[in-house]
């Protein structure tokens, strides 16, 4: 796509994860609860960090273990989650599995003393995430979920115009998140016992730009579409705040979108472009001056290398919570999203 009414062309160099947060000090032992799709990028990502050790993958299928070890290099392979938090060496779990499983197997890792960094939705239901803290405060033990977003370079330049005034007071957030995903009840995505629909999937996200942005709303209204499964297809919400501020937030199965978050402030606008939870560019405008674009440089990976070199950080410096990735935030996004469920009528039997 090109932009004919851009003027300046800025460029921003990519952010790694040692410049965010620390010094590297130890090689960490990382194992991976959940063999699938999300995970297999995630360990591409964890390849480029020179203090991450691919030591362990686990799967409930043995077979499974073993095909995504000897594929990525991992040393080990258990066939049980249980063998593998039973293992001493493993330092920090990576959950990639459904998020219906999220809570136990986390709880699972926290009790045995691993380090977790955790996929969103952290959870089914905000009384899983107080679990899954109360877990993480009482064995004194690391836990963050993996919202990759937050470490974003085009993120963090968001936060830094937000609250360096320059546009004025923030008064709307615009966000959608679609993609037309091809319908099969029997998969995790319209499996509403595995927590399937957009909104814990892909709905999460816009949410999230608006909770860092304009924090928890004072009322939420909503229309959501169901498929057959009674998992939840599409869904419009709309935030409004205590000082007047409101947020239009989108995410569906059904169709495509622009994928894109706009920020609109009283005197311009911030954009994230395309594929807006992990973008290169962002537009920029102030009233009375022309339309800036700004380009990121891209990493070697995806973007999940951020997250995980973070967590490494927070684990040299001895803390069980990030600071940028507080576990409040995770608290507050799942309130949040429990008050859409309820609004929406969406159910997820034994997690409600």
């Amino acid at each position: 796509m090109k932009y004919t009414s851009i003027g300046i062309h800025k460029t921003y160099l990519f952010c790694n994860p040692k410049q965010i947060t620390g010094i590297m000090t130890k090689t960490y032992n990382w194992a991976i609860l959940g063999c699938g799709k999300i995970a297999r990028k995630f360990t591409g990502d964890l390849k480029t960090l020179p203090n991450a050790r691919l030591f362990a993958a686990a799967s409930r299928s043995l077979e499974n273990a073993q095909v995504f070890a000897f594929e990525l290099g991992f040393e080990k392979a258990y066939g049980s989650y249980e063998e593998m938090v039973n293992d001493p060496e493993v330092d920090v779990v990576y959950i990639a599995s459904p998020h219906s499983h999220h809570c136990e197997h986390s709880l699972l890792c926290l009790n045995h003393g691993k380090a977790v960094l955790c996929e969103k939705a952290f959870a089914m239901n905000f009384g899983e995430v107080r679990q899954m803290i109360e877990a993480s405060r009482k064995n004194n033990t690391f836990l963050m979920e993996a919202f990759w977003t937050r470490f974003q370079p085009s993120f963090l330049k968001v936060l830094d115009i937000i609250h360096s005034g320059e546009l004025g007071a923030l008064k709307m957030v615009r966000s959608d998140f679609a993609f037309n995903a091809d319908y099969n009840p029997e998969k995790r995505l319209y499996n509403v016992a595995l927590g399937g629909g957009s909104l814990l999937d892909i709905g999460i996200y816009p949410i999230f730009m608006s909770l860092m942005s304009l924090g928890k709303p004072s009322e939420i209204k909503t229309m959501a579409s169901f498929c057959p499964t009674g998992a939840e297809e599409s869904i419009m919400m709309s935030f409004n705040y205590p000082d007047g501020e409101i947020a239009s937030l989108v995410s569906s199965f059904a169709c495509h979108s622009s994928t894109q978050t706009e920020f609109s402030f009283e005197n311009g606008f911030v954009r994230l472009n395309r594929r807006f939870y992990c973008p290169t560019t962002l537009s920029y405008w102030k009233a009375g001056e022309e339309e800036t674009m700004i380009t990121f440089e891209k990493g070697n990976g995806f973007g999940y290398e951020l997250e995980a070199g973070h967590v490494m950080d927070c684990l040299d410096a001895g803390k069980i919570e990030s600071d940028w990735m507080p576990l409040s935030i995770s608290s507050d996004l799942m309130e949040i999203m429990d008050r859409v469920r309820k609004d929406a009528g969406i159910l997820f039997p034994g997690h409600d």
